[in-house]
C-alpha cells in the first residue's frame, strides 16, 4: 500500500484582518516544513468499525481524520468508500507534535482526503477536495492544495500559491499544549487590532525571507503576545518566530 506524507507548516506571518461572525479573518503565509511530516497508509483489518492506528491523544470520533471521512462520505455518498473502511484501517506514523501550531491534525485530514480520492478513484477535483476540507478545519484547505508556500486568508478557505524557494527551518516545540480558542479569545478581548487591506496586500506580496529579516516575532504573529499572556510557562526565545497559536518556534537553519 502506498504511503503518503502529511507535512507540517509554519506561519511566516499571521495577522488578523477582522471578524466574520464569531470567526477571526486573517492574512497569513503558510510554508511547508520539508523535514517534518506524518506518514499515512491503509492497512487491512478484521472489524468493521472505523479505525485509526497511531499515537493520538483523542478519541477516534474527535480525530480530524474521522471528521474528514464523515464529510467525504456525506458529499460522495460512495459505497466504495464506506465498504473500504469496513475492511481497512487508517495508519499514521505520527511525528508532528499536537497542539503545536504546525497544522499536524489538519495535514493528516487533508492527506487522508487525497489518499481516498486517489486510491479509491473518487474523481473529485482539487477544488472539490478543498471545499470539503474547509468544513473540517481552517488550515485543511492549504494542505489539500499541496503548495510549498501560500498566502492564506479569509477564515482559511482562500489559498493562493506564493512562488518562492522553500526555506529550511529548525523547529522546536515546548511541552505545552496550547488551546487555540483560548489564544484567539484573549486576542479578541485584550489585543484586537486588525490590519488594513493595504497592509495585508503588502505582506502577501513580500517574500518570506524578507519578512523574517525585517519583522520581529511579535510583529509577525498577532497571536504570539496573546499566547504569552495566556500561558505563563511559555517564554520568548530570542531570534525565533512563533507559529500559529503555538507552542512551536522556528528559525531559518
Amino acid at each position: 500500500m502506498i504511503r503518503y506524507r502529511a507535512y507540517a507548516k509554519v506561519n511566516i506571518f499571521l495577522k488578523i484582518t477582522g471578524m466574520r461572525g464569531e470567526y477571526h479573518t486573517l492574512s497569513s503565509r503558510f510554508m511547508r516544513v520539508k523535514d517534518l511530516f506524518d506518514t499515512l497508509w491503509f492497512e487491512e483489518k478484521a472489524t468493521p468499525e472505523f479505525e485509526i492506528r497511531g499515537s493520538f491523544d483523542c478519541e477516534v470520533h474527535a480525530n480530524t481524520i474521522y471528521k474528514a471521512y464523515k464529510h467525504l462520505l456525506a458529499v460522495t455518498r460512495s459505497d466504495k468508500l464506506s465498504s473500504f473502511f469496513e475492511s481497512h484501517a487508517v495508519c499514521v506514523d505520527k511525528k508532528i507534535p499536537s497542539f503545536a501550531g504546525l497544522g499536524g491534525g489538519s495535514s493528516d485530514a487533508a492527506t487522508f482526503l487525497t489518499m481516498c480520492n486517489e486510491e479509491l478513484e473518487l474523481g473529485l477535483s482539487l477544488n472539490e477536495l478543498a471545499e470539503i476540507a474547509s468544513h473540517i478545519g481552517a488550515d485543511v484547505p492549504f494542505f489539500v492544495y499541496g503548495y510549498e508556500s501560500a498566502n492564506v486568508s479569509g477564515i482559511g478557505e482562500v489559498v493562493e500559491r506564493f512562488d518562492e524557494p522553500l526555506i529550511d527551518f529548525e523547529v522546536v516545540t515546548p511541552d505545552i499544549q496550547i488551546s487555540t480558542p483560548s489564544v484567539y479569545r484573549y486576542y479578541r478581548e485584550h489585543l484586537y487590532a486588525p490590519i488594513s487591506a493595504e497592509e495585508a496586500a503588502r505582506l502577501e506580496s513580500t517574500p518570506s525571507r524578507d519578512i523574517l529579516a525585517f519583522m520581529s516575532p511579535k510583529e509577525a504573529n498577532d497571536l504570539y503576545p496573546s499566547a504569552l499572556a495566556c500561558y505563563s510557562e511559555l517564554s520568548e526565545k530570542e531570534g525565533w518566530f512563533f507559529s500559529g497559536s503555538g507552542s512551536s518556534f522556528f528559525r531559518i537553519k
